[in-house]
């Protein structure tokens, strides 16, 4: 019995994988803070705001009191096609574009000096924007699809309805930052971690064969999970215009879903 749902398992992901595959950025943004992002990302050796907590805790006591908000207007096109099956039996042939396109991800940054060589603050950053939304319907009732859902027509993965996911991540950095001389300087940033997840669409799996929870495998709403990790931090001043840095953060240990 293992042997044949292996075999059908290979042969689902045959029919249904898409023949050409291209990307986004994807789910986690290329640099933390504006002026980060303007320079492709650099962060680490750079202390210019309040989003040390996402990139370096030790460049936060080196920009003073001050706040930062920032905000990113995504917008990813996504569009999902699959070809080349056969038209007088198989029939899964179809093309969707995700009707979500326009994402806002935001950023929050905040910085205290407690001294001179002692600073508190925060560093609230997002990964997301990348949920999909495709429109059901692109498949006939008289398809291979019959044989996972009885009920059509199908979305691109025979399943009733729209056909997507939506993933969203929080990571609260409360940031501890020290000088330790003139020069250097340590810190630490517990993560507190927040997600958020829903899929809608996936009903051809929702069953025994395929899953070990059937019924809880699609169209459930939103379910949430939270967790914790730790990034520590050093920033060094070599020269005038030379900085250097490094950071190290743990996997943040998330509740499942």
């Amino acid at each position: 019995m293992q042997v044949r749902k292996i075999i059908a398992g290979l042969v689902v992901a045959g029919c249904f994988a898409p023949g050409v595959a291209t990307a986004t950025n994807g789910y986690f943004q290329h640099g933390y803070g504006l002026k980060a992002k303007g320079m492709a990302g650099v962060g680490t050796a750079t202390a210019a705001d309040t989003f040390g907590g996402a990139n370096n805790p030790a460049g936060m006591v080196w920009v003073g009191n001050r706040v930062d908000f920032g905000v990113d207007l995504f917008s990813p096109r996504r569009e999902a096609s699959r070809f080349g099956s056969d038209p007088t039996f198989i029939r899964v042939d179809g093309t969707a574009d995700s009707d979500s396109i326009y994402f806002l991800v935001p950023e929050f940054g905040y910085n205290r000096m407690l001294n001179p060589n002692l600073s508190l603050g925060v560093t609230v950053y997002a990964n997301g924007g990348m949920n999909t939304n495709y429109p059901g319907g692109q498949i006939p009732a008289a398809s291979a699809c019959a044989g996972f859902n009885p009920t059509g027509p199908y979305n691109l993965l025979c399943g009733n309805g729209r056909l997507g996911v939506d993933l969203m991540q929080l990571v609260i950095a409360p940031t501890l930052a020290y000088k330790l001389t003139p020069n250097h300087s340590i810190g630490v940033s517990p993560l507190i971690g927040i997600q958020r997840f829903k899929v809608d669409g996936l009903q051809a799996f929702d069953n025994p064969f395929f899953s070990n929870s059937p019924g809880n495998v699609t169209n459930r709403g939103h379910e949430w999970a939270h967790g914790f990790g730790v990034r520590v931090g050093w920033f060094g001043k070599l020269s005038d215009s030379v900085n250097v840095g490094a950071a190290y953060s743990t996997k943040i240990y998330m509740t499942e879903f």
